[in-house]
């Protein structure tokens, strides 16, 4: 007990325990930091990753302006209840081009890291105009008035250089194409091949069911694609992470 009595000595010594709290911190600083540096990459490479399409990018948008990650996490802890009820535990690879990330911290609403493909567009039309006429205990606002709010995509390609500027792989091909590939992603009868090669497993349909290109269109295609770039049935975690 006599070493256990030693710190009022700190106690009482504001610079000695200035000194020893740096220590403390500058050793659990490298503990954590220094195996990075040892690490060849932080992030393991899966296969189907890629980023954003432009109209994903533009709900994106629309999904933070609105505070749905208030609300709504997009990450699942590899923990049994999680995995059983939202499906495969997050990888950092998904959040790769997130600037910022969306992993959120509470959950008043369900998390949606694999919420793509699980309801229609329908569903989410309606989920959007009126939360409790699909679920009717949510708490949620409504959000009909994204079907009014058209999007003419005059500000795509600046977005799309903004994301490269903080290391998002897009191409100056992609960049050049964007106003295409968002135009196309809402028309199935155009031509979609150029936006399926550089934005490969994007899916191409009218999402609200209405003329032009409205932020409901650009949030839907954002939550349908969420969970749905990796194949978890082929997937193997590098036994080293």
């Amino acid at each position: 007990m006599a070493i256990l009595d030693k710190h009022a000595i700190l106690e009482k010594n504001v610079t000695l325990l200035a000194v020893f709290a740096f220590l403390v911190v500058t050793i659990g600083g490298l503990v954590q930091i220094a195996p990075l540096f040892w690490l060849e990459n932080t992030i393991e490479d899966v296969e189907g990753m890629r980023p954003y399409s432009p109209l994903e990018l533009a709900g994106r948008d629309v999904y933070i302006r609105e505070g749905c990650y208030v609300c709504h996490s997009q990450m699942i802890r590899p923990m049994r209840d999680e995995v059983e009820r939202y499906g495969h535990y997050s990888l950092a690879a998904e959040s790769q081009y997130d600037h910022p990330f969306q992993w959120g911290s509470k959950r008043t609403g369900p998390d949606l890291a694999r919420v793509g493909g699980r309801y229609s567009d329908e569903w989410h039309v309606d989920h959007l105009r009126n939360p409790q006429s699909v679920v009717p205990e949510s708490v949620m606002p409504k959000y009909g008035f994204l079907e009014n709010r058209m999007i003419d995509g005059k500000y795509i390609q600046d977005l799309l250089k903004t994301h490269q500027l903080v290391g998002v792989p897009y191409t100056d091909e992609m960049i050049a194409a964007a106003n295409e590939d968002f135009a196309a992603q809402v028309d199935p009868f155009g031509d979609t091949d150029g936006l399926l090669e550089r934005y490969p497993n994007a899916q191409v349909r009218n999402f609200d069911g209405q003329a032009g290109i409205s932020e409901a269109d650009a949030l839907i295609a954002y939550l349908q694609m969420l969970g749905t770039l990796v194949d978890f049935s082929t997937f193997t975690p590098v036994a080293s992470r």
